[in-house]
């Protein structure tokens, strides 16, 4: 598989993640072993994690298949801190909190390091240059090789990002993780140009719509979907309505034109767009993966890229229109 840079710097990830998110919760460690050889074989080294995912067993059964299935050093790990389960405070940036939500990461991982390490949401209650000087920290204690941030919007992106390029001995943003695909283009407005100009790489998250991009849903609800989970069903319902059905219905005919599937249209779109490092896909099973993986040899025509372009495209007015051309 492809590798890129990682935004300004020289971490090289595969062009294609394998996202954890349901690891230990929904998907049994026969599933996830499966999954992560597949991945290896086929070449990917990208794989993302958080330590609220499954309150911490994603990252445990990450470690444990690590030990013995798939070499570490063949690995790139990153995983996220920031969000808490608590639903008293929902999220802490605060140095404390930060690093040792790390060194509880390393342990359930059974590493010593992880390749990147990311802030998982934007804490408004602590002062920005606190949590960022947790993430100087972990570079400079070795925990963490690189570093970024997800769920941030444009102007918490650019600050961050200036704000760590603004004196010596400060890490600089390799990453940025958010969602972004044909059904939800939002990281357009802001997020994007910020991190082109910053060097700053982009990790979609969801990049297939929440599943719905790959035609699944078209008629009804699969039984064994993500829509049909009691806990799930409320993540993907919000990309079951008229305006998401009219983009699917483009998708599935460029994918018939071009005698590939839905899925890999809709990945190859996003996996290519200006500043994308990897989108982070999370499989079902070694089944679902494999399918997503044969997009390694798809690239899209440009008319089709525009089609695709123009049937998804986000009403982006004032301030962000070009006046320049008026």
């Amino acid at each position: 598989m492809e590798q890129r840079h990682l935004g300004r710097t020289g971490l090289r990830v595969s062009r294609i993640g394998l996202g954890t998110l349901t690891w230990g919760r929904d998907t049994d460690e026969h599933d996830a072993a499966d999954m992560l050889k597949t991945f290896w074989e086929a070449g990917g080294t990208l794989v993302d994690t958080a330590d609220v995912y499954a309150d911490g067993e994603a990252e445990y059964l990450l470690g444990r298949l690590m030990d013995g299935l798939v070499p570490r050093r063949d690995l790139v790990i990153s995983t996220k801190a920031g969000s808490v389960a608590d639903p008293d405070r929902r999220v802490d940036g605060s140095r404390g909190h930060l690093l040792a939500a790390l060194d509880a990461s390393l342990a359930r991982l059974g590493t010593d390091h992880v390749d990147l390490w990311q802030i998982h949401v934007y804490d408004p209650g602590t002062p920005l240059e606190e949590t960022l000087q947790a993430l100087d920290l972990a570079v400079s204690s070795g925990r963490a090789r690189y570093v970024g941030v997800a769920n941030f919007c444009g102007w918490q992106l650019a600050k961050a990002a200036t704000w760590q390029l603004a004196a010596p001995g400060r890490t600089r943003l390799a990453g940025t993780q958010l969602e972004y695909s044909l059904l939800q283009r939002g990281a357009e407005r802001e997020v994007l140009p910020a991190a082109l100009d910053l060097g700053i790489g982009l990790l979609p998250s969801s990049p297939l719509g929440r599943g719905v991009l790959t035609g699944k849903y078209r008629h009804t609800t699969p039984a064994d979907s993500r829509g049909a989970s009691e806990h799930l069903a409320p993540f993907v319902e919000p990309y079951l309505d008229d305006a998401a059905s009219h983009i699917v219905d483009a998708v599935t005919t460029a994918a018939d034109g071009l005698a590939v599937t839905p899925l890999q249209v809709a990945l190859a779109w996003v996996r290519d767009r200006p500043g994308v490092a990897a989108p982070v896909v999370g499989a079902r099973n070694a089944q679902q993966l494999t399918a997503a993986l044969s997009v390694e040899a798809l690239s899209l025509p440009d008319e089709i890229c525009r089609a695709l372009d123009d049937v998804s495209a986000p009403v982006h007015r004032y301030p962000d229109h070009d006046w320049s051309t008026l």
